[in-house]
């Protein structure tokens, strides 16, 4: 079900079509070198978050993880554990193993698609240059165009919900 969420998401992304974001997905390490998704929600809530790899053909994208907050997220910053169970996260499905030369996305949406986050991506590269107390998100820029950024986790708390 998630794979079809994330391929629905990548075809009414691509058709104009999307369901309203406000929240900010990213990607960070742990004290003892988990990764760890984040959320930053903006203002209304978020339910989970995906990982796929990314593909230009949706029939390639596949779900590689996918987790359910115990309760919806509000308004705040979130993280977990993508690589082991994590207190207030439900598994849907396990992280698999990450491959090289794969870029993968994690969003976040709500069960009754009413909201979802803004994407980051990633590949095993950008995993590595990643430190404990930083966070990895695609940043949009005021004319729309979006870019990968690493920044400590106060600048990305203060910035995030700017740009959504």
């Amino acid at each position: 079900m998630a794979g079809i969420v994330a391929a629905g998401l990548a075809v009414a992304a691509s058709t104009g079509c999307s369901v309203p974001v406000d929240a900010v997905a990213g990607i960070s390490m742990s004290d003892d070198g988990h990764l760890l998704g984040v959320m930053m929600v903006c203002g209304h809530r978020i339910d989970g978050a995906t990982a796929y790899v990314d593909s230009e053909d949706v029939n390639k994208e596949r779900t590689v993880g996918s987790w359910t907050a115990d309760r919806p997220l509000t308004a705040g910053l979130a993280t977990w554990s993508l690589q082991s169970p994590s207190t207030g996260w439900t598994v849907s499905s396990s992280l698999t193993r990450l491959a090289p030369k794969t870029t993968y996305i994690l969003y976040g949406w709500t069960k009754d698609s009413s909201w979802s986050s803004g994407s980051v991506s990633f590949d095993l590269t950008d995993i590595g240059r990643i430190s404990p107390g930083t966070v990895r998100y695609d940043d949009i820029s005021a004319d729309g165009d979006e870019s990968p950024i690493t920044v400590p986790l106060a600048e990305f708390k203060a910035r995030a919900c700017k740009d959504t």
